[in-house]
């Protein structure tokens, strides 16, 4: 029955501030401390005792409440935060006060009016220098500093957020002011040795304090998406900067917890049905605490990653290059973590949480499931971005295959369900980073023994062969919307092509399927973009017979069996009759299946569906160009990277760089593709979409249409040679092979293929091209509104951001 009382006196106290006209003095502490001194009300509670319509009727009507309402909440903080809220009373007055600021900041950050206002000197309200009389430098702080300051240090509180150090009373409570918080770090890991006892009430009170961060750093879903938006979060910039005195612990607490979380625990069979988890509660605030701040300092540390990558690919080079620290303190410790043993606890931890999903066991649903692998996705990503070492450390052994096949997984899961498409681009975008390192070519010919169940065939091979296959699942049959990440796919395989061992014949006949529905007329002339899948299909088949012949004799089996398409596409006939004859074939969007030898999916897989009807989604920016995203890197004799320069005025189709001989232009010719600028929020249906979603512009796709200049101008280019040599030298001998022993079996003939030779047969090897990643201002604004489109969707209990007015992003049903 208390309860109810307490959520009584709570909802009166609300209703009377909404219906006093007049403005209530800061001083009326009885009025104000009946939102937070008498009353224990959840934060679920809250969100239902104090209704949007009201918080916006009394910012619009008697906003000096308002006003006196946020400064009250943040005086308390901050006297709770200086006398290390000894008491439970004192720490029930912390949570009550953060549970109604997380409430009615949304409101604030609405209004342009009031965003100025924790940030102004004087908040008005009766301000008698009661939050801080002591000290005069602290006289002039905005609200907000105080607020992140108050929050910061009672994160660290002993008896409250961790475990004080030594038997304390009300009388003789450690202070936080003078006790040094990198001794009171949350959990073992990076710089911290001791793993304190677990503790849910600690757990649950950080997860509380870390709420209210996240929903002030969230002011940036109030601001419309701009590539120009050079705009630091303020919150952010703050929090993150010197004035933080707990910057370091908290940052390495955050990272920690994460990191040590290991959601099966014991392995006991369905404890997650037993016993609550509020760890997972407060690593998932935490995961979203660190994405936003290490999202922050887009203008420094992105610089800072591509002069390390710029100067070499060795590690050796990014150190001797050591930039200056950026201001933001989260991504300066980010970017110096460099002990093997703390490198190595990251990346296993990752590694372990983005494994969850796939984990199987006997007894159905036995298993705790996690569901924060977006985030843990855009922290990898991070990590990778910020810190060189990381990204060569998980490169440098097998381990980079456990981040892999969770990423694969989710990409062959999500390709039906058009809720899902920023994750489709997260997962696409790492294995493009990681793809612009040899490394990670190499590392792809480790046997795949993992059964994970997918939706896809059945094979016997390696990693890459799973790549493939999956990229060929996502091509032949995602949704609509993916067709602008076909060139960063086809991409991705380009780059590891040189290092392929041996592809298996299920994989081989993938990459056959692939060029075979490129290269079909119809679609190389329904869009000025569609004809560089081919050239980059071509230059995968050139490295993998340049530099692969011996070990791939699936593939050039494949190559001989389905040699009409490399004739058909030699002799593309050119002339405006013909052009004209294919268009008009067109009937079905995409790519068909129908030339595809499906074969019986992985036992226990499920098929990828589309989202449920009435699926929430967040819209998301376009991403820039493959051209855009990427800069060319040569692989000299001694495996060290040059850069390729650009060539001078950049051109939409092929021929600005394709580089004179088609051997040598393999790569080149593929550079310049579309920018996919239109606003990635429409669904797209109809079949003249499939061909307008890889233009520049709807605009433009009623203006283009193919000639035969246009033809001619990139046909000359493909890079056939090397190809319709292999096949001149080799189809004979095969055909001759038949007919001599009467053979029909398939494997007699790859034996023969193993065993042969083409040396001093073919073209001088083409230089092998790598297209690295590269940020810039386009994916920049792309992460944040995915990022904080992720946080929105994922916050929903209680819903800190629904129904106020975001401008970042749209929210969307399918």
């Amino acid at each position: 029955m208390g309860n109810a009382d307490t959520k009584l006196h709570f909802r009166k106290a609300v209703i009377q501030l909404t219906t006093k006209t007049q403005p209530v003095e800061a001083t009326d502490d009885v009025f104000w401390d009946q939102f937070w001194a008498d009353s224990s009300t959840t934060i679920q509670d809250v969100f239902a005792l104090v209704p949007a319509a009201e918080i916006r009727a009394v910012r619009e009507e008697s906003p000096s409440n308002l006003a006196t309402l946020c400064y009250k909440a943040v005086e308390r903080l901050v006297q709770g935060a200086e006398s290390s809220c000894p008491t439970e009373r004192e720490r029930q007055i912390v949570l009550n006060c953060s549970r109604l600021l997380t409430r009615v900041l949304p409101y604030i950050f609405e209004d342009a009016d009031w965003r100025g206002f924790f940030w102004s000197t004087v908040p008005g309200a009766g301000r008698a220098g009661r939050l801080d009389e002591d000290s005069d430098d602290e006289e002039s702080r905005p609200l907000a500093e105080s607020l992140l300051l108050a929050v910061a240090d009672l994160l660290f509180c002993p008896d409250f957020t961790v475990q004080s150090h030594k038997k304390s009373s009300p009388d003789s409570a450690e202070d936080i002011q003078t006790l040094d918080s990198c001794e009171y770090i949350w959990e073992a890991g990076v710089g911290f040795a001791q793993s304190p006892l677990l503790n849910y009430v600690h757990d649950l009170n950080r997860t509380e304090l870390l709420k209210l961060l996240l929903t002030c750093f969230s002011e940036a879903m109030y601001l419309p998406p701009s590539s120009e938006n050079k705009t630091l979060n303020p919150w952010v910039a703050f929090f993150c900067s010197t004035e933080n005195r707990h910057a370091l612990p908290l940052f390495t607490s955050l990272l920690n917890v994460v990191c040590a979380y290991d959601p099966v625990g014991y392995g006991i069979p369905y404890n997650h049905l037993l016993f609550s988890d509020y760890r997972e509660q407060l690593v998932e605030q935490a995961v979203q605490i660190l994405i936003v701040t290490l999202e922050q300092e887009t203008k420094t540390a992105a610089s800072v990653a591509l002069q390390a990558l710029d100067a070499s690919t060795s590690p050796a080079a990014v150190e001797e290059q050591e930039p200056a620290g950026p201001e933001n303190l989260f991504v300066n410790y980010l970017s110096r973590i460099h002990r093997e043993e703390d490198l190595n606890f990251i990346l296993k931890g990752l590694a372990r949480l983005l494994n969850n999903p796939l984990v199987q066991t006997y007894l159905p649903r036995s298993t705790k499931r996690i569901h924060f692998y977006q985030e843990l996705l855009i922290l990898f990503w991070t990590f990778c971005d910020f810190n060189k070492k990381f990204l060569f450390f998980v490169l440098k052994s097998s381990d980079v295959l456990d981040v892999l096949v969770p990423i694969l997984f989710y990409l062959n899961d999500a390709r039906a369900d058009q809720s899902r498409v920023g994750l489709m681009h997260i997962g696409v975008f790492i294995l493009l980073l990681l793809s612009g390192e040899r490394n990670f070519g190499v590392r792809l010919n480790k046997a795949y023994t993992l059964r994970v169940p997918m939706d896809i065939p059945v094979f016997t091979g390696t990693h890459a062969d799973l790549l493939v296959v999956i990229f060929h699942k996502i091509i032949t049959s995602g949704h609509q919307r993916l067709q602008p990440l076909f060139d960063c796919l086809l991409t991705i395989i380009v780059n590891i092509s040189p290092y392929l061992k041996s592809l298996s014949m299920v994989a081989a006949n993938k990459m056959l399927h692939l060029l075979e529905a490129f290269s079909t007329p119809w679609f190389l002339f329904s869009s000025p973009q569609n004809h560089h899948l081919v050239f980059f299909l071509l230059e995968v088949f050139n490295n993998i017979i340049q530099y692969q012949f011996d070990g791939n004799c699936n593939l050039v089996y494949a190559t001989i069996r389905k040699r009409t398409v490399f004739h058909q596409l030699a002799n593309l006939p050119s002339d405006t009759a013909s052009i004209q004859k294919a268009l008009q074939k067109k009937k079905k969007p995409g790519i068909t299946r129908n030339n595809s030898t499906e074969t019986e999916s992985m036992e226990g897989s499920r098929p990828a569906v589309p989202a449920e009807p009435g699926t929430l989604k967040t819209s998301l920016e376009a991403t820039p160009g493959i051209d855009k995203i990427t800069e060319k890197s040569q692989v000299s004799q001694d495996g060290t990277m040059i850069a390729v320069p650009h060539s001078d005025c950049p051109q939409t189709t092929a021929d600005s760089s394709a580089g004179a001989g088609a051997g040598a232009g393999a790569g080149a010719g593929a550079s310049d593709t579309e920018s996919n600028s239109e606003r990635d929020n429409e669904v797209y249906h109809a079949e003249s979409e499939a061909a307008k979603s890889r233009l520049s512009s709807v605009s433009s796709a009623a203006a283009w249409s193919a000639d035969t200049d246009w033809v001619l101008s990139w046909k000359a280019k493909l890079p056939l040679q090397t190809i319709m040599r292999l096949l001149q030298v080799l189809v004979p001998q095969v055909e001759k092979i038949c007919i001599d022993k009467g053979l029909t079996d398939e494997s007699e003939i790859l034996k023969f293929l193993q065993h042969g030779t083409l040396v001093g047969l073919l073209p001088v090897p083409h230089p092998i091209l790598i297209r690295k990643y590269q940020a810039n201002a386009g994916t920049a604004m792309w992460f944040r509104t995915y990022m904080w489109g992720v946080i929105y969707l994922r916050n929903v209990d209680p819903p800190i951001w629904y129904d106020t007015d975001i401008k970042l992003f749209e929210i969307q049903r399918i």
